[in-house]
């Protein structure tokens, strides 16, 4: 579910964050837009890897 959810929402924001950037073409919002993307991706890939509650601990804290 988390798989299906977070795809279809990453679709929808890039194609949002991806028409914004097409009318306004300046330079730092482009650079800016593409790190938020790079930064949504790790932690839906990291998410996707380590479950809802984060990576699991040994020491049991």
């Amino acid at each position: 579910m988390t798989l299906i959810t977070g795809i279809v929402g990453i679709a929808m924001l890039v194609t949002f964050l991806g028409i914004l950037a097409w009318w306004i073409r300046e330079t730092p919002f482009i650079v800016i837009v593409s790190a938020v993307v790079l930064l949504l991706l790790y932690d839906f890939v990291t998410t996707l890897r380590s479950g809802e509650n984060g990576a699991s601990r040994k020491d049991g804290v």
